[in-house]
């Protein structure tokens, strides 16, 4: 879900300034999933511009004010996650946790860095979501631990079909800054893509797992 159209034609184009996100819509990219894409998201990079992660870390900040107050704790997915979380954590003064992919194969063989407690609520922020795999793992792990996760929180968005089903199955709410679609609404406008484009673009969104240039 997005709150803030404006704010998400901005950071849209501002991820498509600085390369964050790549569309090739006639020479796609092969995902680790195997994959064929037209689109690439590397939203590292916004790491790199104080001006644009600063916008990112206010945006999730008046977001969680305004909607879940209340939270305990800000958590952070490992590990594109954990330096927005920590900043977001910062502007709220609240604690910060990240969730790793599995847990540590050594010492505590702790998953959960930094500590969740049993009770308290947390909201996620995720850099990108795409099946919502990865994001789902670290909401099981939380509520393995008696974590109310009240949110994810993602920059980005491809709006799978299976990410949505995935998320109401675990009952936790998601809201992006910006997704899939105003992305590509603001391509085509500064010209990234053109028009032409959008067929073969809308056909990969509709069938990512499948889609053959």
């Amino acid at each position: 879900m997005i709150l803030d159209t404006t704010f998400a034609k901005e950071l849209a184009s501002d991820l498509l300034d600085i390369n964050a996100v790549i569309l090739r819509p006639n020479d796609p990219f092969t995902w680790a999933s195997g994959w064929n894409s037209p689109i690439y998201c590397d939203n590292r990079l916004t790491l790199r511009k104080p001006a644009i992660r600063t916008k990112i870390a206010n945006k999730f900040s008046e977001i969680i004010q305004d909607k879940f107050s209340t939270i305990d704790v800000v958590t952070g997915t490992a590990t594109a996650g954990i330096p927005h979380a920590a900043w977001v954590a910062d502007r709220l003064q609240k604690p910060m946790a990240y969730v790793r992919a599995k847990p540590k194969s050594y010492g505590m063989g702790n998953q959960i860095e930094g500590g969740v407690a049993k009770g308290e609520k947390t909201v996620v922020i995720e850099d990108l979501v795409s099946t919502g795999g990865s994001a789902i793992s670290v909401i099981n792990a939380l509520q393995f631990v008696g974590a109310d996760v009240l949110a994810l929180i993602s920059i980005f968005n491809y709006g799978f079909d299976l990410s949505t089903d995935n998320f109401a199955k675990v009952h936790v709410p998601v809201f992006n800054l910006t997704d899939y679609n105003t992305l590509i609404e603001v391509a085509v406008e500064k010209g990234f893509v053109s028009s032409d484009d959008l067929e073969t673009l809308n056909l990969w969104r509709q069938s990512p797992d499948t889609w053959v240039k």
